[in-house]
């Protein structure tokens, strides 16, 4: 891989290299057709920003280097996931949508079990679908969890899949900013919240018996095989088609319905809507569906 001599990049102005609207079309389609993420004419600018990074980080001075190398295969084994970490969006919060956490618990949970299909040996199995760094799958552990303390214990799983290796080791971790856990109620964040011993770090860390419920694993949307042995309960998959056109949305929501078992249920984000896509699912609760076939 060839590269700028050490002095050239220490005295390159990144924020001045532009890319040509031929590059930019290329490199689009190329992150479409690995990723499937949809980067129209009118975020150039902040695809640009994305990766200057990227080029200070391999020494190179333009776009045109960085795409030579990118598309080789050389490129795709090595750098593609540093580029995906780049461009993709990783927004998200503990609690985020909480009427959605209120009704899984008031509706969904009692709805399946009342079902008689999950007994103390069946497990229920939940998946956080581009659960970024981890807050959405261990909020659902900890309501699933506090229901079950008042309601009875059945086993459970949640399956917490992303695209960006970055997020993932983060959500591993399970150490977060406090500032971060305001969202979670008073009662649940004394039970599954560890502060450190450390009081200035300013950190906490979600507890063993959270963390033991979520497993995560690296998942590209445009693989043909999710790789799930099992077949899903309850899918979270908010604010995540939103960065796809629509003909990709309704090829992923198949595969998703597919993945689920009749009567599971799915939680979409509020800016997304089914509307128009012939898919197994009926409406529930706003932005919730229940599949029936």
């Amino acid at each position: 891989m060839a590269q700028a001599d050490t002095s050239a990049r220490q005295n390159h102005d990144y924020h001045g290299v532009k890319m040509s609207g031929k590059l930019f079309a290329e490199l689009s389609r190329f992150i479409h057709d690995e990723v499937g993420i949809n980067i129209t004419p009118v975020k150039q600018v902040m695809l640009e920003g994305r990766l200057h990074k990227r080029l200070r980080n391999l020494g190179m001075l333009s776009f045109e280097q960085y795409c030579d190398y990118l598309f080789s295969d050389e490129g795709r084994s090595t750098e593609l996931a540093f580029m995906i970490d780049e461009v993709t969006t990783n927004k998200t919060d503990f609690f985020r949508e909480p009427a959605h956490f209120r009704f899984l618990t008031s509706d969904v949970l009692p709805a399946l079990f009342k079902s008689g299909a999950y007994t103390a040996s069946s497990k229920l199995t939940i998946w956080s679908a581009g659960c970024s760094s981890g807050e959405e799958p261990y909020t659902i552990a900890m309501v699933v969890k506090h229901h079950m303390a008042e309601h009875g214990e059945r086993p459970f799983q949640i399956i917490a899949t992303d695209i960006s290796r970055r997020m993932l080791d983060k959500g591993c971790k399970a150490v977060y900013e406090v500032e971060k856990t305001v969202p979670v109620p008073e009662e649940i964040r004394k039970k599954f919240l560890l502060r450190s011993k450390d009081p200035a770090s300013g950190l906490v860390r979600i507890a063993p018996e959270i963390r033991s419920c979520v497993a995560f694993r690296r998942l590209n949307f445009m693989d043909c095989d999710f790789g799930f042995r099992e077949q899903i309960d309850i899918i979270f998959c908010r604010n995540v088609i939103i960065y796809f056109d629509r003909r990709v949305q309704e090829k992923l929501l198949r595969k998703f319905c597919q993945c689920m078992k009749r009567g599971g249920f799915i939680f979409m984000g509020h800016s997304e809507t089914l509307f128009g896509m012939e898919l197994p699912l009926e409406q529930v609760s706003p932005t919730v569906y229940r599949k029936y076939a």
